[in-house]
């Protein structure tokens, strides 16, 4: 599965953008598992958001919760990340990525090592 992030940029505080990713196929497995993670500048890499399908399972960090929303079009395998009230703390690159295989209490965990494909990365930045 290759992944490809597009949708990075220069934003004022206080504004919003959307990310897109689009996946050169489905993974394989019962569930379609999707998902967002940042790594600023000196720091590891975390988790954003993520969505599991069937059932349209959805999970954020409590940093973005009520601000950035995670959303998905199957017709396209591509995913998509709405983030509004935008802080220069999310200044980041984000990745995109996606699991296969994984059970629910897994997915909750929103673990980088439990995603088997990362697409090249995209850079926000927040700044005024």
């Amino acid at each position: 599965v290759q992944l490809q992030a597009s949708g990075g940029g220069l934003v004022q505080p206080g504004g919003s953008l959307r990310l897109a990713c689009a996946a050169s196929r489905r993974t394989s497995g019962a569930y379609a598992i999707m998902g967002w993670f940042r790594q600023a500048s000196g720091k590891a890499r975390e988790f954003v958001a993520a969505i599991r399908w069937p059932g349209n399972n959805i999970i954020y960090a409590d940093s973005v919760k009520g601000r950035f929303s995670i959303s998905r079009d199957n017709a396209k395998n591509s995913v998509y990340l709405q983030m509004s009230s935008l802080k220069p703390e999310d200044t980041a690159v984000y990745y995109c990525a996606a699991a296969q295989g994984l059970i629910y209490s897994t997915f909750v965990r929103g673990s980088p090592s439990d995603y088997n494909y990362w697409g090249q990365g995209t850079l926000l930045t927040v700044s005024s």
